[in-house]
């Protein structure tokens, strides 16, 4: 398990808890709805997410809480069967790997236990708004741009050494 790349793990682990910390502060000093001007593009705004991404299934009845934290549930295995056949030594992938992971989990976590995601940072320009989000989110948006690097690094890789180690 040491070569592996659950060696990684801990960042999941500092993901999850400052999501979980910035959201418990963002409901404790945030009222539901009400922006707080930061800058002229960013606003904290407690939200309530009982959808998916930009609020997708929101307006369920309800069943949508489960399917979705199963469905998350399963991606988050699936990634961490992923990370332990994975070598130590990929960091770049190891490291998109968890902080999808950390970020996942943060995101299930309320959705089980609040029934809804934690959501307050909010970006705009003039009229338009961006969806609000939270920690978690932007891990898992990092996690995924860190993915498709790493995907692009590899195939670079996997290139040179085809065509250097066949001539």
């Amino acid at each position: 398990m040491k070569q592996s790349g659950w060696v990684y793990l801990w960042v999941s682990l500092v993901v999850f808890v400052l999501d979980q910390l910035t959201k418990s502060m963002a409901s404790a000093r945030l009222d539901l709805y009400v922006p707080n001007k930061v800058t002229e593009f960013f606003n904290l705004t407690l939200m309530h997410n009982e959808g998916v991404a930009f609020s997708i299934l929101a307006d369920q009845s309800g069943w949508q809480r489960y399917f979705i934290a199963v469905v998350a549930s399963l991606i988050v295995i699936w990634l961490l069967y992923w990370l332990r056949q994975n070598a130590r030594s990929m960091k770049l992938q190891n490291t998109a790997l968890v902080l999808v992971v950390g970020g996942a989990l943060g995101n299930i976590y309320d959705r089980i236990v609040l029934g809804y995601v934690v959501d307050f940072i909010e970006l705009h320009y003039k009229s338009y708004y961006w969806p609000a989000f939270n920690l978690a989110d932007s891990a898992i948006t990092l996690g995924a741009i860190l993915l498709i690097i790493d995907t692009f690094k590899n195939k670079e890789s996997k290139d040179n050494t085809a065509v250097g180690g066949k001539s």
